[in-house]
């Protein structure tokens, strides 16, 4: 059978088990959403948020890019950011990253062109913005440690949007996250917290995990 047909037959098999368990399932998806996360994460296909949190549909709105990257100039990203902030009114904000994360590793090591080159220039400033601490690491040790200054730079990065300064402004409740998943544990780890009392130029960046 041809590979993209054992998608078709997974999602009935799914849709029957969900009627199963609750013939009104699918009536309450129509309703609309009403999350309390938006996730902004790595587009890699091991590292699936809703599956890894376990959060049923309609619980997480979720972005994901290369690297987890933050740009205020991407209209995708910010677009998602103001939809989630001023129309769903989430209470939270995640930037996750991954260890052993092939965008991070080629900000890092580079041999990629095109435009996955041109996505990771976020990623190499933040390679640039730590270098010597990153020099400082045994070489098998800097990829992991770049995935967490990452998930660091991004969320400041994002707390500095018009879109999430306007909402501290208002008073909106709203918390920014950032978080690492372990593809060797299945463990998330969070790094660092951002909210409207968290002066920016202050925020540090967060502690070596041990890896």
């Amino acid at each position: 059978m041809r590979e993209y047909k054992h998608l078709l037959l997974a999602n009935k098999a799914w849709a029957a088990e969900r009627l199963e368990e609750n013939a009104d399932y699918f009536t309450r998806q129509i309703v609309g959403q009403q999350p309390e996360f938006l996730w902004i994460g790595c587009s890699d296909s091991r590292v699936a948020p809703d599956q890894l949190t376990n959060t049923e549909p309609g619980g997480m709105f979720i972005h994901r890019n290369i690297a987890n990257l933050v740009d205020p100039g991407d209209q995708n990203l910010m677009s998602v950011v103001q939809f989630a902030v001023e129309v769903l009114k989430v209470g939270h904000i995640i930037v996750c990253g991954h260890y052993a994360c092939g965008g991070i590793q080629a900000a890092l090591e580079g041999g990629v062109d095109g435009h996955v080159h041109d996505w990771l220039a976020i990623a190499r400033n933040v390679v640039d913005n730590h270098r010597d601490e990153l020099d400082a690491l045994p070489e098998d040790q800097r990829a992991n440690r770049l995935v967490e200054l990452n998930v660091h730079d991004q969320l400041v990065q994002l707390a500095r949007t018009d879109v999430v300064q306007k909402a501290f402004a208002a008073g909106q409740p709203l918390e920014l996250h950032g978080w690492v998943y372990d593809l060797r544990d299945g463990l998330l780890k969070p790094l660092m917290e951002i909210d409207a009392n968290t002066p920016l130029e202050a925020v540090t960046k967060p502690e070596k995990v041990l890896v």
